[in-house]
């Protein structure tokens, strides 16, 4: 049995276990993007897991390496008000702006010390964040970005769950490292960035 069936397998009995529908036999399309809290609970929900399911070699491995939350990012209508409002009025340490003009935006990074607070603002008309502001005037969550330890792998598991990428392949981001976002309607309406470690 290749990693992939294997892989595809394990998400199957997670779902049977946590999802009504599973007890039909009935898979859930936005499967993957659901695994995050048991990935990380750890070897003792790895050992649960195992079971539950008797799938062999459950106990210790990962779920194609899900990794920490890297950040939240928030669409913002003025990069410089809200870079004011977390470095003056919340104490956050925060980046210099970062223009990206391959993505159409720019972003200031907010460190929270476990995780960050990516903000922004659209560069041009065109930016996908223009069309994000356009129907929340005044910002909001855009997306959340997860670490994986293999983005390839990854990438090829949740396509195997029916969970659609946007785009064909991954993209420098942000950090300077391969990223590529998942479809939200199959992500429980959360636009999804997996980004890799």
């Amino acid at each position: 049995m290749t990693s992939a069936i294997a892989m595809a397998t394990l998400r199957t009995q997670l779902l049977r276990l946590r999802l009504p529908t599973a007890a039909l036999g009935v898979p859930r399309r936005s499967a993957a993007c659901r695994l995050g809290p048991l990935a990380a609970g750890g070897t003792a929900a790895r050992r649960g897991l195992a079971q539950h399911t008797g799938l062999p070699g459950a106990v210790g491995e990962r779920l194609w390496g899900l990794g920490r939350l890297n950040h939240v990012a928030v669409a913002v209508p003025n990069l410089e008000a809200a870079t004011r409002l977390y470095r003056d009025v919340l104490g956050a340490q925060v980046s210099g702006v970062v223009p990206l003009p391959e993505h159409g935006v720019s972003t200031v990074f907010v460190d929270l010390g476990n995780t960050k607070i990516e903000l922004l603002e659209p560069l041009g008309d065109k930016s996908p964040i223009a069309g994000f502001l356009a129907k929340n005037s005044s910002g909001g969550l855009h997306h959340v970005c997860l670490e994986v330890d293999d983005l390839t792998a990854a990438l090829g598991a949740v396509r195997a769950m029916g969970v659609r990428p946007l785009g064909s392949e991954p993209r420098v981001g942000a950090h300077g490292k391969p990223v590529i976002f998942l479809h939200p309607k199959d992500c429980s309406g959360v636009l999804v960035e997996l980004e890799q470690a």
